[in-house]
């Protein structure tokens, strides 16, 4: 019996075309010199360590409240700008949303003792202040994309004052739903055995742990699917962006990864009302600014569960909700999700302004 039913011709004749495909592609790589990213004209207003705060500017003002995004620490923030036509910063500015973007940077051993108190209640809280400074504005809005989701969730609701208004995108909040594959796997890890032998948490590692949840999506189909990424200058830049960015992911510094697995992950932290940053304790009942919690339907990363377990914890009382079709990641670079996340998102504040 041959594989897949296939006749020896068949088969021949689909190995023959596979390698077709898979000389053109590498002839189409070697013509490609470089693999941009990011490329929405920005400048950086304010440097704190590693930190680098980014000011997109809008043509047109038409939101007065400046939009500050909070990205995780986990890869990198240029997914969401990452390419003229799937650019979610490009896209709102286009709707007169003035953007501001966290870029948390690449720790090194030098830094392996930042933690959360660190990251929410000294960086993002000098961000918060830099915007406001920067925009003349007394409140800034936050845009929190999956940890920085959590983040903006514990900021807002240990400086309500300074939050106008939140938004959540993929972002976690119930880490004990029984369908979080990750959070399961992430429950296991000796975190103090890991800083121990690494100082901090190699990226590397966290790549390869996301790869593990679709082993046949993300090994075999994807290369099965290869040649025809290539086969054309376009798709093959597409292709290469997207691989640039997952496999860019920057080292955990030890004690935030070791902070965030257990109060997070493992003590679930922000249902069970145990959480304290630092000498504070955040309770989500003081988050009461409007919320517009926003998740995807196939999200294999933070499913659907962990993102509406916000709805009965939040304090505030202009929730609202919306599940896109999609995954963790296309939710916000598909082609679908260029018009109607920004849209969303853009009308969403435009009425709270």
């Amino acid at each position: 019996m041959m594989p897949f039913g296939l006749r020896p011709d068949q088969l021949i004749t689909e190995l023959m075309e596979f390698n077709r495909l898979a000389v053109e592609g590498i002839q189409t790589l070697s013509r490609i010199d470089n693999v941009d990213v990011g490329r929405t004209p920005n400048e950086t207003i304010y440097q704190q360590d590693k930190l680098r705060l980014r000011y997109y500017p809008a043509a047109t003002t038409e939101v007065s409240t400046p939009l500050l995004i909070v990205y995780a620490l986990v890869n990198r923030p240029y997914i969401l700008d990452l390419q003229p036509d799937r650019s979610l910063i490009a896209a709102l500015g286009a709707r007169g949303i003035p953007v501001y973007l966290i870029d948390w940077g690449y720790p090194d051993a030098a830094d392996r003792y930042l933690d959360l108190d660190d990251y929410i209640n000294d960086y993002l809280d000098s961000c918060v202040e830099q915007v406001r400074q920067h925009a003349s504005s007394t409140q800034v809005n936050l845009l929190g994309v999956c940890q920085g989701g959590a983040f903006s969730l514990c900021y807002s609701a240990l400086q309500p004052d300074k939050v106008k208004n939140l938004i959540t995108l993929v972002t976690p909040v119930d880490f004990h739903t029984e369908d979080n594959l990750l959070a399961a796997l992430a429950r296991q890890i000796d975190a103090q055995l890991v800083i121990d032998a690494y100082g901090n948490f190699p990226g590397s590692m966290m790549t390869r742990a996301y790869n593990s949840l679709m082993p046949m999506r993300l090994g075999l189909h994807k290369q099965l699917n290869l040649p025809q990424q290539l086969n054309n200058r376009r798709t093959a830049i597409n292709y290469l962006r997207m691989e640039r960015w997952i496999n860019d992911c920057p080292d955990l510094t030890g004690a935030g990864f070791k902070e965030f697995l257990e109060k997070f992950f493992q003590d679930n932290g922000l249902v069970t009302g145990k959480l304290a940053i630092g000498d504070r304790w955040v309770d989500l009942k003081q988050q009461t600014q409007p919320v517009l919690n926003l998740f995807a339907s196939k999200d294999h990363l933070v499913p659907p569960s962990a993102s509406r377990a916000l709805a009965p914890l939040t304090g505030s009382t202009d929730y609202q909700e919306k599940e896109y079709p999609g995954g963790h990641i296309g939710v916000f670079v598909g082609r679908h999700a260029q018009q109607v996340l920004p849209d969303d998102i853009a009308t969403w504040l435009k009425q709270r302004d």
